[in-house]
C-alpha cells in the first residue's frame, strides 16, 4: 500500500494588486505589490491573510476565515488570488 500525501494546509502567492486593491479588516484597502497566505483551520475553514510583500505585518483579508475543504484549498487560493488582481476592495468569496 502506498501512502497518498497529504493536502497542503498552507499556501502562499506573491500578487500585484488590480485598481483598488484588497480590502483588510485591520487597515482598509492595501495596494501594489502583496503576498497572500490561504491557510487551512482545524475547523475546516480557511484563512487568508495578506501583506506589503516583505513587511513584517499581516491582516486579514475581509470576509475570511470561509469554508474550504482540505481538498479544494488550491483552487480557493487561486480564486482569492483573481481577485486581488482584479482589485475594486477585493474580499474573501463568500
Amino acid at each position: 500500500m502506498s501512502a497518498h500525501p497529504s493536502p497542503p494546509e498552507q499556501i502562499v502567492s506573491k500578487v500585484k494588486a488590480g485598481p483598488g486593491g484588497a480590502m483588510t479588516d485591520e487597515v482598509g484597502v492595501i495596494t501594489g505589490d502583496l503576498t497572500i497566505t490561504t491557510r487551512l483551520l482545524d475547523d475546516g475553514r480557511a484563512h487568508i491573510a495578506i501583506q506589503y510583500t516583505d513587511a513584517d505585518e499581516w491582516y486579514t483579508l475581509t470576509g475570511s476565515p470561509v469554508p474550504a475543504p482540505p481538498q479544494s484549498l488550491a483552487a480557493l487560493h487561486e480564486q482569492i488570488l483573481e481577485r486581488v488582481r482584479h482589485g475594486g476592495s477585493a474580499e474573501a468569496p463568500r
